[in-house]
């Protein structure tokens, strides 16, 4: 408790600065007793400066122990009030605690996990980077709050209550707000929160959102703005390209002294990344001793467990005629029954024409021409009243009505046909595979039990548990996360590996499923954190390095060469075969179509426009080779191809991308106002 009431320095310093006041209150007393007037004030005054330095920083305009970042403005009735102390006490702020990020930060890994799936690794999720780009969305988020406050922003009731109640979650079966559900998903949310919490977030989002989302509809483009885009895009460029000859490859000796100084300016470059070794033992399912075979008398009572699957199901050929009823009209509905009462008995006499009745009287129009034929119909095909009634009749029998949603309906029951049972002769083999993989897999479920079990016993060893059952324990490593091969190279087995429980506590990992019927556990035995690659061990990559550069500061220099000739009047033509240029025309490149590479592409139409008579030059490295090219023609897109419709929602796109950028600008211009603060050690 002291040391969260004043800050840095803990237990101890709380101490001390209860001994100091234990000397120091009993002397002030006897000051105010024995004196009086301005003596004392002064005394006092002095006395008072050394207790300003154990003030916990929050109250100086510092982050709090317990926030994250502060962003503060000056009051609005003085723009250019200083942030020193004690002026600092005028100043508006909003902090952002650590508990407010960590929620933060757990949204944005529940949304990483969901996007990337079985990729997804939580200690990669955990670097300082992504953390400080939570943090500066909250801090955006608190520059756009405090700058609506400066402006006077109020949201009302009427506004909250009614974005609120446009929530889909809050809204009962009728469309309309309930506040049972409002309730219900406020206490089951992440955090938790009342309604009177949740109405102030509210609040305080609809405040924020007021001048971004101002700012963002505020956003347009101007059609000749469009049509310029649109010449653009469709723009098309003459070029040539051509290659020089490879440079043979740099072979020279390098020194000590330049492998020292290569390595000194490229020490990111020579790092090596993180590894391990595991020791593992795997349960293959595939490779167990097969199950016995099940005796006659174990086959017999699964099948006389499980015979009603062995039958095929049992299907009746339907007819019927519908009479539809209006079901809110007592007295239609009623007629509807008396007529259909009237046909079924017409249907039941003998002789009768059940097909010719159905086309005169069912109005069912996907079977009334069929003389009502309803195909072969199986349980559950159709509404239970009606299927309750077809699969009780005996075949040749006319029933009805039978009334369901629909109507009326008289049936015919024409023929059935399934429902009969396959013997266990029949069915023999079948059982056999199928006791056999159940004997199998539970001989499978047994053995990994087992080994869990005694694991679980002593959790940082695998090699007696494995003695125990017989299985061998086996090693592999060490690799990093890019070259894993074998069993590590599967995603859930390298997340494992390289967390921070195995890594660092030496246990024995949860079972991890390869496969069905395919488990490994892993113990990490080494492990080796990133680090720097000792200048020894990075040797002949800095050699290397060094040769490469060499060798591209030589391909750069050729290509140099030869655009200096370029430029002075000489063509890519005329100097192909004297310097043995393989040269390529290429007409009408487009331009947002990534050929013939995509670094090729961005060169050519990152050039500028060629004067008449007179091709712009430009150089382009594509895998370590030098290209030079000549742009002789510029076709700018023809805005009359594009209909107006396509026009209109490229300048709706642009007005959008005009008003977020406004929006963008608007909060980046406001923090740079305010004064924004970060505690990285809080994160």
């Amino acid at each position: 408790m002291a040391a969260a009431l004043f800050g840095a320095g803990g237990e101890a310093g709380y101490t001390a600065r209860l001994a100091n006041q234990a000397l120091i209150f009993p002397m002030l007393q006897k000051l105010r007793d024995k004196t009086s007037g301005w003596i004392v004030t002064v005394i006092l005054g002095l006395l008072m400066i050394p207790f300003l330095f154990v003030i916990d920083s929050s109250y100086l305009g510092g982050v709090g122990s317990q926030n994250v970042a502060k962003v503060a403005a000056p009051p609005t009735w003085w723009k250019s009030a200083p942030s020193w102390w004690p002026v600092s006490f005028l100043w508006q702020h909003h902090e952002i605690s650590s508990n407010d990020f960590r929620v933060r930060f757990e949204q944005a890994r529940q949304q990483a996990r969901q996007q990337q799936g079985e990729n997804f690794d939580p200690r990669q999720f955990e670097s300082t980077e992504n953390k400080l780009a939570v943090l500066d969305q909250m801090i955006d988020e608190q520059v756009v709050r405090l700058a609506g406050e400066q402006s006077g922003i109020v949201i009302g009731d009427a506004a909250v209550r009614e974005y609120i109640g446009s929530i889909p979650a809050f809204l009962g079966p009728d469309g309309t707000f309930n506040q049972d559900n409002y309730r219900i998903a406020l206490a089951g949310g992440n955090p938790p929160r009342t309604p009177a919490q949740f109405e102030a977030l509210v609040r305080e989002s609809i405040q924020q959102s007021v001048i971004p989302s101002a700012l963002q509809v505020s956003g347009f483009t101007t059609q000749s703005e469009a049509e310029r885009l649109l010449k653009l895009l469709g723009e098309t460029r003459d070029v040539e390209i051509a290659a020089l000859p490879e440079i043979p490859a740099d072979t020279a000796a390098v020194t000590d002294a330049q492998i020292k100084q290569w390595y000194d300016a490229h020490l990111k470059d020579f790092r090596q990344p993180e590894t391990v070794s595991l020791e593992y033992v795997e349960i293959n399912g595939a490779t167990l001793p097969p199950a016995a075979a099940a005796d006659e008398a174990a086959l017999r009572k699964r099948y006389a467990d499980e015979k009603a699957r062995f039958a095929t199901p049992e299907q009746r050929l339907a007819s019927h005629i519908l009479i539809t009823a209006d079901g809110s009209d007592p007295a239609k509905l009623k007629a509807a029954e008396e007529k259909a009462t009237r046909i079924a008995a017409q249907a039941k006499a003998p002789g009768a024409d059940f097909a010719a009745l159905a086309k005169a009287n069912s109005e069912d129009p996907g079977s009334k021409d069929t003389g009502g034929d309803l195909g072969w119909v199986e349980r559950g095909a159709m509404v239970k009243p009606f299927e309750d009634a077809l699969f009780a009749m005996k075949a040749g029998e006319v029933t009805g009505p039978v009334k369901t949603d629909f109507g009326f309906h008289v049936l015919q029951l024409r023929e059935l046909k399934g429902g009969e049972g396959k013997s266990f002769e029949e069915v023999r083999d079948q059982l056999v595979a199928e006791q056999q993989k159940a004997d199998n897999d539970r001989a499978f479920t047994d053995l990994s039990g087992r080994l869990v079990d005694l694991v679980y016993k002593n959790p940082t060893s695998l090699e007696g548990p494995a003695k125990e059952m017989g299985l061998p324990v086996q090693t592999i490593g060490p690799f990093n996360r890019t070259s894993a091969s074998g069993i590590a190279a599967n995603p859930a087995v390298l997340r494992a590996a390289f967390s921070d429980v195995l890594t660092q506590d030496g246990t024995v990992s949860d079972p991890i499923e390869i496969a069905p019927n395919h488990n490994v556990m892993i113990r990490v035995t080494e492990h080796s954190p990133e680090q720097a690659l000792p200048l020894e061990k990075a040797r002949e990559q800095v050699i290397a390095a060094v040769r490469a550069d060499r060798t591209r500061q030589a391909s750069e220099k050729a290509v140099d060469a030869l655009l200096a000739k370029l430029k002075a009047g000489q063509s890519l033509q005329a100097l192909a075969e004297s310097e043995k240029l393989q040269v390529s025309p290429l007409p009408g490149l487009p331009r947002t179509q990534p050929v013939p590479t995509p670094e090729i592409n961005r060169a050519v139409f990152s050039a500028a426009l060629p004067a008449e008579g007179k091709p712009t030059y430009g150089k382009v490295e594509v895998q370590g080779r030098y290209l030079v090219f000549a742009v002789s023609k510029v076709t700018p897109g023809n805005v009359a191809e594009v209909d107006a419709q396509q026009q209109q929602q490229l300048k709706e796109q642009l007005s959008q991308i005009d008003g977020m950028a406004a929006a963008k600008a608007y909060v980046d211009a406001m923090r740079k106002h305010f004064r924004v603060q970060t505690e990285e050690a809080n994160l």
